[in-house]
């Protein structure tokens, strides 16, 4: 893992890629910096980092785009995945190199928070949990980012999958507001989603029974719920859709409150794109 870590990492600063991610993301801190902070005289630091959370779906498709994508391109992913090297040595090895370009220009901006002093009494505890929420959704966002990176071999069609897969997470409490909330509708996206996880199974293991098994308990599930309480499944598709929107949890953090449960979503949000990336690859790896 150390040796695919250092590889990537030396990429980024021979391809300029990593000058390129690091020039924008200080840009637009800076912008932000100026119109936020010093202009509003506001020494307050969550609202920076907040807007910089919004162009993510322009910032982590440049750390990302070609992770995987370049291998396949140039045909030097099959001796990648021959190697010794674990499945997972390798993911987690090119999804740590990104995360680490995002974590110097992470740290790079905490000198911002300390030249504004002059304009009251710092709220340490908010910026803390800020930088803290800001890591986590960066995190989460360059784990999906790896994911799709590994669907294709081309660069582009991976920067704009994963433009549009961060934007949607963005926006995925608005859209939850749209969602029809009847029992009906909810039951149908219920079921869809028991489903979905059995094909995710099935795929992940190949095996059938196990599978079958989990769908029809989930569906037992699902109708057992149903009648004892038909009201439970009111609004659900809302609920789950905020639930799994990874920006939703940013303004806890802002307020200073590091909660554990939110933690763990995030770590897991990303653990769990990063095992899908491993899934892809062992199988292209066996093909």
């Amino acid at each position: 893992m150390t040796a695919i870590y250092k590889k990537e990492m030396r990429t980024y600063f021979t391809h300029m890629m990593g000058y390129v991610f690091l020039a924008i993301m200080l840009l637009l801190v800076g912008i932000f910096f100026s119109t936020e902070t010093i202009g509003r005289h506001n020494p307050n630091f969550h609202m920076v980092l907040f807007n910089i959370t919004t162009f993510f779906f322009v910032l982590v498709p440049v750390l990302t785009m070609r992770l995987f994508s370049e291998e396949a391109r140039q045909k030097t992913d099959q001796l990648l995945f021959t190697s010794p090297l674990s499945v997972m040595q390798i993911v987690l090895g090119k999804f740590l190199a990104a995360f680490s370009l995002f974590l110097v220009g992470t740290v790079v901006t905490v000198v911002l928070p300390l030249m504004v002093r002059s304009y009251g009494e710092l709220p340490v505890s908010q910026i803390v949990g800020t930088y803290v929420a800001f890591l986590l959704i960066g995190a989460a966002s360059i784990a999906v980012g790896v994911f799709i990176s590994v669907l294709t071999d081309n660069q582009i069609i991976a920067a704009i999958a994963t433009m549009g897969a961060i934007f949607l997470m963005f926006i995925m409490e608005t859209v939850a507001l749209l969602m029809p909330v009847t029992t009906v509708a909810s039951l149908i996206f219920v079921g869809v989603l028991v489903l979905g996880v059995a094909a995710v199974l099935y795929n992940s293991t190949r095996n059938i029974i196990v599978a079958v098994i989990v769908a029809l308990l989930g569906a037992g599930a699902v109708a057992g719920l149903y009648f004892l309480g038909v009201l439970a499944f009111d609004g659900v598709i809302i609920r789950v859709l905020q639930w799994l929107s990874i920006f939703a949890r940013f303004n806890n953090f802002a307020l200073g409150m590091l909660n554990i449960g939110d933690i763990v979503y995030y770590i897991s949000f990303a653990a769990l794109f990063v095992y899908l990336t491993a899934n892809v690859i062992e199988k292209r790896r066996w093909r």
